[in-house]
């Protein structure tokens, strides 16, 4: 069902530093990076990082959060502290989500420029 997904950046060298990190803590790495932006791809789909087309500053979506696919309960801390260890902010340390679907594992972050970011886990031994 996914293609990609396009986030806004007003900076992409530090956007490109922090989704190098949490990306590469799931397994995923960057398949295109260019001057305006930044692509990560696998077999799920893309994330795109960069400046937006129409020229204008990027802004965060109210309400929008962009959620990831991590292996095991190791890949979702790995996430959390390099984003940490990255110029994100915490939303939500690692841990069972209660009010999930199958009370997944999972855990929150902003990146540089305020995008909610989150990645789960099936909730079974990690």
């Amino acid at each position: 069902m996914l293609n990609h997904v396009f986030l806004g950046t007003n900076d992409v060298e530090k956007s490109r530093q922090f989704y190098n990190a949490t990306m590469g803590a799931i397994g995923v790495s960057a398949a295109g990076e260019y001057p305006h932006l930044t692509v990560y791809a696998n077999e799920g789909g893309a994330v795109a990082v960069g400046k937006p087309a129409n020229g204008e500053d990027a802004t965060v979506s109210n309400g929008a959060t962009l959620g990831l696919k991590a292996a095991n309960y190791d890949e979702v801390n790995a996430w959390h502290a390099a984003g940490l260890a990255n110029g994100g902010s915490d939303e939500g340390a690692p841990g069972i989500r209660e009010n999930s679907p199958g009370r997944m594992y999972g855990a929150y972050l902003r990146d540089p420029d305020g995008n909610k970011i989150c990645v789960f886990c099936p909730n079974a031994e990690g």
